[in-house]
């Protein structure tokens, strides 16, 4: 029996990638094996999102490189956002690479006439249903390598879903660069807030979640759909990506600080138990420290449960890299990237504390040293201990510990 090897960076849409491409190996005969030196194929699914993202990409390759010059037969495929139009380029660039297939597409080898599932899913899963971007941010290479948005039919998404559940999925995260756009693209313009609508119909599905949203597209159907469907979780990811106006202008973003804060206000007002979580780029060429800093007022005003910061790296191919200086210094992007890490650790501590005492239903994803773990609707990490098998259930946890990252509780009954 033939052994496949994935290697996975980046974003959750690479990753639901790779959980499809595994089960289309697996329906061939293949068997996962957890190092590449075991395996007759090495699929490596690319992120070059950032400068650190890129440096592991291309030092993973070189120890493949490596291995394939002492493994006669051994086939490397390479995938995600690493792989351009110009696969010509990147033949001569890495000579042992047998095949180049663009990021969410599928190669000529791979096809076999339905698109590739998962193969034993876990008791949550991954469900792209957009691909592409249409939006060109300054900064992002993503709509370079994915390309235009491009919308699954909601009756495919709908009984991919329905399978999922079927095999034991209770939980599914419909993914896209931009799930706002979502039906923008197909004759009939469905949108996400009546997928979400049938989605929540499925016998055996429990919850349901979405990213990535964009700030100028969310529409008040969609907040209407996150507080009137029973299944859709209380928990929504808006990138920020600055505070300052003119920064999100350089940045392409199509909004300002005051619309996102009107918008986070409208989201609030129908959800009041919302858990919201963003992104932000610290360092982006001519932020001056006055502007960070209204970036940290408005982060600090929101509150969100979660942010996730990087510091800019220019893409190569993108309008930032080729019209803006780089300009702020490494030294002081690490420093604005602390600064927001020990901003957030505060405000996800206080907002934990609030819940200790409570009780929160966890759907349970699995067991970690000697603990199941599973997270409650509004996303958060919760461990606790029970006796059985309490894989794929809901279960009433009470709250007796809270820290930045995670709580600890008991269920209300075992």
């Amino acid at each position: 029996m033939p052994n496949y090897y994935i290697w996975t960076i980046g974003c959750q849409m690479n990753k639901a990638e790779s959980e499809r491409l595994g089960g289309y190996f697996e329906k061939l005969g293949y068997q996962l094996v957890a190092q590449p030196e075991a395996a007759d194929l090495v699929i490596i699914n690319s992120c070059v999102v950032r400068q650190s993202a890129e440096d592991r990409v291309l030092n993973k390759l070189d120890a493949i490189r490596v291995l394939k010059a002492s493994r006669l037969g051994l086939a490397v495929a390479v995938t995600g956002c690493l792989v351009d139009g110009d696969t010509d380029s990147l033949k001569r660039q890495f000579p042992f690479v047998d095949y180049f297939f663009a990021a969410g597409g599928w190669p000529e080898w791979l096809k076999d006439g339905s698109p590739p599932q998962i193969h034993n899913p876990a008791v949550t899963a991954y469900l792209p249903i957009i691909q592409g971007c249409n939006n060109f941010c300054s900064y992002c290479i993503v709509p370079y390598r994915r390309g235009p948005e491009k919308s699954r039919p909601p009756a495919e998404i709908v009984a991919e879903a329905a399978g999922l559940a079927a095999k034991g999925v209770r939980e599914v995260t419909l993914l896209g660069q931009n799930v706002d756009s979502y039906g923008a693209d197909l004759p009939s313009r469905p949108d996400l807030a009546r997928l979400l609508a049938e989605l929540n119909k499925i016998e055996g599905l429990y919850r349901i979640r979405f990213l990535t949203n964009h700030p100028k597209d969310m529409s008040d159907s969609l907040i209407e759909a996150i507080a009137g469907l029973a299944k859709v979780c209380e928990q929504i990811n808006i990138p920020l990506q600055a505070g300052d106006d003119r920064i999100l202008e350089a940045m392409r973003r199509g909004y300002t600080a005051g619309q996102y804060r009107r918008l986070v206000a409208r989201i609030r007002q129908a959800v009041p138990e919302i858990s919201l979580s963003t992104d932000v780029i610290v360092g982006f060429p001519g932020e001056t420290e006055g502007q960070f800093e209204e970036t940290l007022k408005l982060l600090a005003e929101i509150g969100f449960a979660t942010v996730h910061v990087a510091a800019y790296s220019p893409r190569p191919g993108t309008l930032a890299a080729a019209e803006y200086e780089d300009d702020v210094p490494a030294v002081e992007k690490k420093k604005r990237l602390k600064a927001v890490e020990k901003l957030q650790k505060g405000i996800s501590t206080d907002i934990n504390a609030r819940l200790t005492g409570s009780r929160v239903e966890v759907l349970v994803e699995g067991r970690k040293k000697g603990k199941w773990h599973g997270r409650s609707r509004s996303g958060k990490l919760v461990f606790f201990s029970a006796s059985g098998d309490m894989r794929g259930r809901l279960k009433e946890i009470v709250v007796n510990r809270a820290g930045p990252w995670s709580l600890q509780g008991e269920p209300t009954t075992i």
